[in-house]
């Protein structure tokens, strides 16, 4: 049988101050539209033929083994919809993928893959996020086999180890795309080139679309590639955080994208000290721009982007006042 059968038919903020509220409120509505259209649950798809067998004995960030390749970096964010997109803590995730040759481990000696690797348990491991809901792994940049595209596979959990999503990375392709070049790379080890490639509109997993499975890649040959990339899941409701309704309203910002100026829609029920933190996708601090009192009701709080660098960054308010302390994150894009 082969396997397409078997499948589915930075930087610093500075600037920061109270905004008048109908500072860029023509964006407002735009900018909550494009946060509902993302905060919905990522793609399920199959775990295909090849899962790890014992995900639970392979817990570790570098999963390279004894494979060569172009060095690789993945980077992925578990966010829970039930929780107002923020940031999921203590997910598990489980990831595997080919090798440069397309390839797995655990498996073969079969039709679906000649080469025996069943004592093998190389390219997948485990781990589980952080208070960013942020997971690395430090690999080598997959290959491809016949009838699918490069992909990763990603098995969530939440954190007594009930299923929360399986899913796939898509990559992105084109004639100068970390895919293309990394098989034209036969110095690497990359020998297949594209000849004879299955691309994403024709995958039979990914045909239907990879609107929230496309990971972002950056890096060359020679530095290595990293990807990054943002999963949706149905994870546990806010439980004891549900509290912090009652305290503060936390807004998506807008514009999002951000190019020179982003506000931060905040409402307080009564006075507070007020923090916000901007995290980049690997979990690093950026900066703190605001840290001070803030009165009860409506506050936009501006931020000017000061030569950030493009790309996906967490901000996470944190009020503290007589009823406790309660945070809540948020995902922006910086164009």
């Amino acid at each position: 049988m082969e396997r397409k059968d078997f499948l589915k038919n930075s930087f610093g903020f500075l600037g920061l101050a109270v905004a008048a509220p109908s500072l860029l409120r023509a964006k407002e509505a735009s900018a909550e539209t494009v946060a509902a259209a993302a905060c919905t649950v990522t793609n399920s798809e199959t775990a295909g033929p090849f899962p790890t067998i014992t995900p639970s004995s392979l817990v570790r960030s570098n999963i390279v083994v004894d494979r060569t390749g172009v060095a690789f970096m993945v980077n992925i964010n578990i966010m829970n919809i039930n929780a107002n997109c923020a940031a999921l803590e203590g997910a598990i995730v489980d990831i595997w993928h080919c090798d440069k040759d397309g390839n797995y481990s655990e498996y073969g000696g079969t039709g679906m893959q000649a080469t025996n690797y069943t004592a093998y348990h190389f390219l997948r491991g485990r781990q589980t996020t952080d208070a960013n809901g942020l997971v690395s792994f430090t690999s080598i940049f997959p290959g491809w086999y016949t009838g699918r595209a490069t992909h990763i596979h990603v098995h969530v959990y939440n954190s007594a180890g009930t299923s929360l999503l399986v899913t796939q990375i898509a990559f992105p392709e084109g004639t100068n795309s970390a895919v293309a070049l990394v098989n034209a790379s036969t110095a690497n080890g990359y020998t297949k080139g594209m000849t004879g490639y299955t691309y994403n509109a024709s995958d039979n997993v990914f045909s239907d679309g990879v609107s929230n499975e496309m990971s972002t890649i950056t890096g060359s040959i020679a530095a290595g590639y990293v990807l990054n990339h943002t999963i949706y899941v149905a994870g546990p409701t806010l439980g004891i955080n549900e509290n912090a309704e009652q305290v503060f309203g936390l807004g998506q910002n807008y514009p999002n994208p951000v190019r020179t100026t982003t506000i931060i829609p905040l409402t307080l029920k009564t006075d507070a000290n007020v923090s916000v933190q901007i995290f980049d996708l690997m979990g690093r601090l950026i900066a703190t721009p605001i840290n001070k009192a803030l009165s009860a009701g409506s506050n936009e709080l501006s931020i000017e982007r000061n030569g950030l660098s493009s790309g996906y960054y967490i901000y996470k308010v944190k009020v503290s006042g007589d009823r406790g302390i309660f945070e809540q994150s948020r995902k922006m894009l910086v164009e």
